[in-house]
């Protein structure tokens, strides 16, 4: 369970030097508290948060802190205010045994022209040698600065395309020689991916219906096309994502509903490249 901060600050109109010095200077106060506690991290974990997300955005890194140690890096970006740089940092701590671990968590609000300049303010931030994974909440500004530098620096990049008003599916493609890419609305397909295989190979020679939610059903459909061969009719919209053979409903997969935070903590243990995926993603597109 994670524990409220044990030491914080937070600065407005500051600068990335005066964030490494607080930084530096709250992880020193952390490690004098006692023995008990000790500071670890396996990732530098970057996210993307306009406004509207950072409720939600912080519930799942909440989430994730057993299981994925960071120093966490929210980026809220506020173009039409005044440019400037404001900070909050936090060391905060979860029980592991009997002692507590530690990670950093720094929101950085990025103000005006700031916006347009992210790597400048994560680079110095990042912990060397250790893997950036960036959760990119919301639909990506593709080409333009803010995505193609985070892009540059993440070892992989997290959207979930459900959040998008427009299935950029095309312009997401354009990536994936770039760094490695994943999509949460790919995830949350898995158990009738994994249902569907189970029909090979009867299913090649049966009319295939999809219906469902607009990223979940069309990389489904995607995906399912690629593995046939064949063109399959377009999709459906419905709330729910549902199949039909030859006319007959297939029963949902069984599907234990995982959480915004387990959703994200599995594309945080991958490392490569999903190639399955990103032939989804070309069919889709």
């Amino acid at each position: 369970m994670v524990q409220a901060a044990i030491e914080d600050w937070s600065g407005e109109d500051t600068s990335v030097a005066e964030i490494e010095r607080e930084l530096s200077h709250l992880r020193e106060t952390s490690a004098l508290t006692g023995s008990a506690n000790m500071r670890t991290s396996v990732m530098t974990h970057c996210a993307w948060v306009p406004p509207r997300w950072l409720d939600a955005a912080e519930q799942t890194l909440a989430g994730l802190a057993e299981r994925h140690p960071s120093r966490t890096l929210l980026l809220v970006p506020l173009p039409e205010e005044p440019d400037g740089l404001d900070a909050k940092l936090a060391v905060r701590c979860f029980r592991a045994g009997d002692r507590h671990v530690c990670g950093e968590v720094i929101e950085l609000r990025l103000r005006g022209n700031r916006v347009e300049a992210p790597a400048s303010i994560v680079l110095p931030l990042l912990i060397s040698d250790l893997p950036v994974f960036c959760r990119w909440r919301g639909e990506p500004p593709f080409g333009e600065a803010p995505w193609d530098q985070l892009l540059d620096l993440a070892d992989r990049v997290v959207v979930d395309s459900s959040e998008w008003d427009v299935l950029r599916y095309h312009e997401l493609a354009e990536s994936f020689d770039q760094t490695a890419v994943s999509d949460i609305a790919w995830a949350r397909s898995l158990p009738w991916r994994v249902a569907l295989a189970r029909r090979w190979p009867e299913i090649a020679e049966q009319e295939v219906l999809i219906a469902g939610p607009p990223a979940e059903a069309a990389l489904l459909h995607g995906w399912l096309s690629v593995r046939l061969g064949q063109k399959i009719p377009p999709v459906a919209a419905a709330a729910d994502i549902s199949v039909e053979l030859d006319g007959e409903r297939l029963p949902p997969p069984r599907d234990d509903h995982p959480t915004p935070s387990d959703l994200l903590s599995d594309e945080l243990d991958s490392f490569g490249r999903d190639r399955t995926y990103e032939e989804a993603v070309v069919a889709a597109a």
